[in-house]
């Protein structure tokens, strides 16, 4: 369960560093990884979503930030 965790987390950061990109050069960097293929670009941002919602599901249910005031 840490690991699905850490990996949902990791592409979520992946996305972000290559929506960064996007966002302030124009270039679609992930885009341009996937060589082109919008089947394969789609894919990995419908497995991100999917991440998101797992790590909400996550803090949600596991409370990692209980113990803190």
């Amino acid at each position: 369960m840490k690991l699905t965790c850490y990996l949902c987390v990791a592409m979520l950061v992946t996305l972000a560093v290559f929506g960064g990109i996007y966002a302030f050069t124009g270039f679609n960097a992930l885009l341009f990884l996937c060589l082109n293929n919008q089947t394969v670009y789609r894919s990995f941002l419908a497995v991100t979503f999917v991440a998101s919602l797992f790590t909400v599901y996550s803090l949600i249910v596991f409370k990692p930030f209980r113990g803190l005031k």
